[in-house]
């Protein structure tokens, strides 16, 4: 009862400091002030899970980059911007490979520095081409229109169900109301128009898009989506709640129409080819000579993308896989997402929240349950890092589950829960730890810090084993020393009797000057409870034996132990007042110990046991049988016995063996036959001298009615 009740109080802090661990991490959420380390924590995933998906050998890009730069100066003596000519040649080696379609990340809102040729030029590769997608520029402050210019083409693409959308959603973002057109003579020819200005998150990493975008009524989307829809004309695209639906295929997006990306792996993952090296080839097949690009599969079928690179054309950005990422492998991430089928989705609201309370509650519980340092330390590392695989998990089946938020609730649920262990069984332990490490094995403290309602007052019925001692004529000893020398010579004494004890499993009731009270089987249980007292017994008689030559010379006399030990039925538990108690034990068998301690003197002998301690010792050691003894205050009389190694019991047999027969003399009433028994060995053994001297008293007096029991008259 008292278990489940202790189980029912865990149960309920833990739900208690789950729940606040909950409210304080959903309220920080809720103000996106965890929204920094959740960023940092998706690029953590992004870069340990990103891999290439079923479509990337698809896409292959082509960079204008520094070497093509350098080129272009060296060889042509062209300086930038380059005349749009050598554009017109990179779209016409497109043709010629077999493309599936071309896109440029470039923005060409200006007439040409090389004239109106230049541009027409351009513009009729495009034409000849024929799936080509353009680039855009849509932003809130940047971009000179601010109204699709009469004459300037539109793009054909219409949205279904985007009014619905808009009006339902409120998105914020998806309306632009400032643009930057590209010429007539190479918006004219391409295929579709599209969006390419990205928004970074506000730490300026790109980790989700916008997949389309709407200025003075058009909507346009971005040149991920439009270099697919420049390929495949006549695909139809709508909006939902939640998906943008091209064809067949489904993009999930949120309320604002953003997809988060599955980033492929570091710069560099898709294919890439130089500007450089692509005019070269096209230049030497012109020239009918070998191109520079040996893999004539390079550009087969692939969505090519055009973009720039190099460092000193500013389209450079930060990317979750960390270094840096071009513009164009942006967009390039957000096609291979949409032909693999695998863009990341948001894990819903109802299911986080559901993720945060059970983290929360299951720590918080864990954590007031194990309340050891041992289990503080195993349920934090367990309940920290399953948040962590689990958001690994979700990465790999395409989520992107909150971790902050979840830890946050693990945290604060653990910190809450280790503050009020702390308030409750930490202050109680540290009491336990420090009222019962002087009296108790480290065992039966571990058990009381587990189960600290056992400190309550009262008591239960338990079988001990019960040990008793006092030294022979220690009072003597003690009027002859100064407090101090008496103090070190009790303490140096108590502590090697004490430690034995513990080792043996007992717990020291209490010290009355030179007396040690013990018990073995309670609080802990102790299945060879006897065996362990008579155990502990010897073994204090030996050390006493070992440390009696140094006491003599600080004291001048030698000192010996008695040592009474009964097992049977006892009342144990803490006695006292409700502000101060003893772990104590009550009863006769506690009174008959005391009394075979005190016995010991009628016989010589120094440890005595009671025949219920020998039953349940079951023969672990020798023991020779001294008397039956009447007991002071006790009616029954009791068989007692004095236990032995099984080393001295062999080298002392036959003195052992004619005691016995003594005794059994004695016991028959045969007084002058037990006489001559212990006469002749009375020099061996201080109890046959006992019994020579009894039996003188009752040849004298004779008595009747004689069965063998030697009745105590002194404690």
């Amino acid at each position: 009862m008292a278990e489940r009740k202790r189980v029912g109080a865990k149960l309920m802090q833990g739900v208690l400091v789950g729940l606040a661990g909950v409210f304080v991490a959903l309220v920080l959420w809720s103000f996106n002030w965890l929204d920094t380390w959740e960023a940092k924590t998706w690029d953590w995933r992004v870069g340990l899970l990103a891999e290439p998906g079923r479509a990337t050998g698809d896409i292959t890009l082509i960079l204008l980059d520094q070497n093509s730069l350098d080129w272009a100066l060296k060889e042509n003596g062209l300086t930038w911007p380059w005349p749009r000519e050598l554009y017109g040649a990179i779209v016409n080696y497109c043709k010629r490979n077999g493309a599936r379609a071309v896109a440029f990340d470039v923005l060409l809102s200006e007439p040409s520095t090389y004239g109106l040729d230049d541009d027409r030029s351009f513009g009729a590769a495009v034409a000849d081409f024929g799936r080509f997608a353009g680039a855009v520029f849509l932003g809130r402050s940047s971009g000179d229109q601010t109204r699709w210019a009469d004459g300037k083409p539109k793009p054909l693409i219409k949205i279904k169900g985007l009014d619905r959308w808009l009006t339902a959603g409120r998105p914020d973002g998806i309306i632009l109301p400032r643009a930057t057109l590209p010429i007539p003579e190479m918006a004219g020819p391409a295929s579709v128009l599209c969006n390419v200005n990205l928004e970074s998150d506000p730490d300026g990493i790109y980790r989700k898009v916008k997949l389309f975008s709407v200025f003075d009524g058009v909507p346009l989307v971005s040149l991920g989506i439009g270099t697919y829809l420049a390929a495949t004309p006549g695909q139809t695209v709508a909006v939902q709640s939640g998906r943008l639906i091209i064809g067949d295929r489904a993009i999930p997006i949120d309320r604002n129409g953003r997809a988060v990306l599955r980033y492929r792996g570091p710069s560099g993952t898709h294919k890439a080819y130089s500007a450089a090296a692509v005019l070269q080839s096209q230049i030497r097949i012109l020239n009918g000579e070998k191109p520079t690009i040996q893999n004539p599969a390079a550009f087969k079928d692939k969505f090519v993308l055009f973009g720039y690179s190099a460092p000193g054309l500013y389209d450079l950005r930060s990317a979750p896989t960390g270094g840096v990422y071009t513009g164009v492998e942006i967009h390039a991430t957000m096609l291979d997402n949409f032909l693999s089928g695998d863009f990341m989705r948001i894990t819903p609201l109802w299911l986080t929240i559901l993720g945060v309370v059970l983290f929360a509650v299951a720590g918080g519980f864990a954590a007031s349950v194990f309340s050891t340092p041992l289990g503080n330390v195993t349920t934090s590392a367990i309940f920290i890092s399953l948040p962590v695989g689990l958001s690994l998990g979700a990465y790999i089946y395409g989520f992107w589950l909150p971790l902050v938020v979840i830890e946050a609730a693990v945290v604060l649920a653990l910190a809450l829960a280790l503050v009020l262990n702390y308030a409750t069984e930490g202050r109680q332990k540290l009491f336990i730890k420090n009222a019962f490490k002087q009296y108790l094995s480290p065992a039966v403290i571990e058990q009381l810090l587990q189960n600290p309602e056992r400190l309550k007052l009262g008591g239960e019925r338990r079988v001990l084993s019960i040990f008793f001692s006092d030294l022979e004529g220690f009072t003597s000893i003690s009027e002859g020393l100064d407090p101090e020398t008496l103090t070190n010579l009790l303490n140096e004494y108590l502590s090697a009797m004490t430690d034995i004890i513990h080792e043996e499993g007992g717990t020291v009731d209490k010290y009355e000057g030179d007396a040690i009270i013990a018990f073995w089987n309670a609080p802990l249980a102790v299945s060879d409870h006897a065996v362990r007292v008579v155990q502990a017994a010897l073994r204090c008689q030996d050390k006493l034996a070992e440390l009696r030559p140094a006491f003599k010379q600080r004291i001048g006399k030698n000192m010996f132990m008695r040592i009474g030990i009964n097992t049977g039925p006892a009342v144990v538990g803490n006695m006292g007042s409700r502000t101060r108690f003893d772990y104590t034990m009550l009863g006769d068998a506690v009174n008959l110990a005391a009394r075979l301690e005190g016995i010991n003197k009628q016989f010589g002998t120094y440890t005595m046991i009671s025949q219920s301690t020998l039953e349940l010792m079951g023969g672990a050691f020798a023991a020779r049988e001294l008397a039956r003894v009447a007991v002071v205050g006790r009616k029954e009389p009791v068989t007692v016995y004095e236990p032995l190694f099984r080393e001295t019991y062999q080298k002392n047999k036959s003195v052992l063996h004619t005691f016995a027969k003594g005794l059994k003399c004695f016991y028959e009433g045969n007084f002058t036959a037990a006489q001559n028994f212990f006469d002749s060995i009375r020099e061996q053994d201080p109890a046959a001298r006992h019994y020579l001297e009894k039996c003188g008293i009752l040849i004298q007096a004779q008595p009747q009615n004689w069965d063998g029991v030697w009745i105590m008259t002194t404690k």
